[in-house]
């Protein structure tokens, strides 16, 4: 049976969810629109038919004297809890990352949810919690990147190995969640059938030792973008030779001769055509890099086009072609 909460404590628990600055905004301007209302002068009804207005003036006057403190109190409390909620991954993501041994084991599992946002957070995903609770709640985090949804399954099994139940669920649940992608992440290990399910989905399988680099990867400094030197372009030099002329009395002066030809002279080359222009390929939903057209050689497709990762068999990334749409 679900426990019942008041209309306070579900006003908190929405704001300790928003960004603290958005709880922060809907602190500030409820309060003055609450004293607003609190503070204007009384209407006056002659009309007796009002009486259901005159009803509902007194009764939201009535609410604004008291939500103009308390409104602002409980979101500016939810803006707090939101900026100490945001401070949590971040203080247990750093603890992870100095530790000695395997820091992933010690924790929790609602611990472990937390450090795994984290550590996606720091590879450029937009992290959100989905509020299961329990070790075992299906999809754990929805993670977003470039416009694109991928769902996350947290599994911090110490003496078990994940298995393919698991990888299997994740795979439905993406189709469900309209996911293009899915995580799952363990502090151990995966079976060879779990691994062998998620070659060519676009599943990606992650053990305690690929989270502990993406941990360490994360507080590596980035690299400095070095400077290109272009090397000095030399102009050819043109050099014209003039006249000899011999001084004598007797002789009239000679005219003067037109420039021999010049000792080196600029080549032009004509620039060769250039390629026609390819429509542009998606990126890869693992990798991120560039796609290419391949031929399914089995299955229900088998003869059709679709989009493989260009570092394939190292990332079997896919992507379905969809004709182009006529509009009639």
């Amino acid at each position: 049976m679900a426990k019942k909460t008041s209309l306070f404590e579900d006003l908190f628990h929405i704001a300790s969810k928003l960004p603290w600055w958005l709880s922060a905004l809907i602190a500030i301007s409820s309060g003055v629109y609450l004293h607003s209302v609190a503070t204007a002068p009384m209407p006056v009804y002659s009309d007796p038919q009002r009486l259901q207005s005159v009803v509902f003036g007194t009764f939201w006057r009535t609410f604004a004297m008291f939500g103009q403190y308390l409104v602002p109190l409980i979101f500016a409390g939810g803006a707090i809890a939101s900026i100490v909620k945001r401070r949590r991954p971040r203080k247990l993501f750093e603890s992870a990352a100095t530790t000695q041994g395997n820091p992933l084991l010690s924790i929790t599992w609602h611990e472990f949810e937390l450090l795994v946002g984290e550590a996606l957070r720091r590879r450029g995903y937009s992290v959100r919690e989905t509020g299961k609770n329990g070790p075992d709640g299906g999809i754990d985090l929805i993670a977003r990147k470039d416009g694109e949804t991928y769902v996350v399954q947290c599994k911090q099994w110490r003496s078990m190995q994940v298995g393919l139940p698991v990888v299997r669920e994740l795979y439905g649940a993406m189709a469900a969640e309209g996911a293009v992608g899915g995580f799952v992440v363990t502090s151990g290990t995966f079976t060879k059938p779990a691994r062998d399910f998620a070659a060519g989905r676009n599943v990606q399988l992650v053990d305690g030792t690929v989270l502990k680099q993406w941990i360490a990867e994360a507080r590596k400094p980035g690299p400095q973008p070095a400077a290109e030197v272009l090397p000095e372009r030399v102009e050819p030099v043109v050099v014209e030779r003039e006249p000899v002329v011999t001084p004598s009395a007797d002789l009239a002066p000679l005219p003067v001769q037109a420039p021999a030809a010049t000792l080196t002279q600029p080549v032009t080359q004509e620039a060769e055509p250039k390629p026609a222009s390819l429509p542009p390929a998606p990126l890869c939903p693992h990798c991120r890099k560039t796609m290419v057209v391949r031929v399914a050689r089995s299955g229900a497709n088998a003869g059709g086009n679709f989009w493989g990762c260009g570092d394939y068999p190292k990332c079997r990334g896919i992507r379905p072609i969809f004709a182009p749409m006529t509009v009639k």
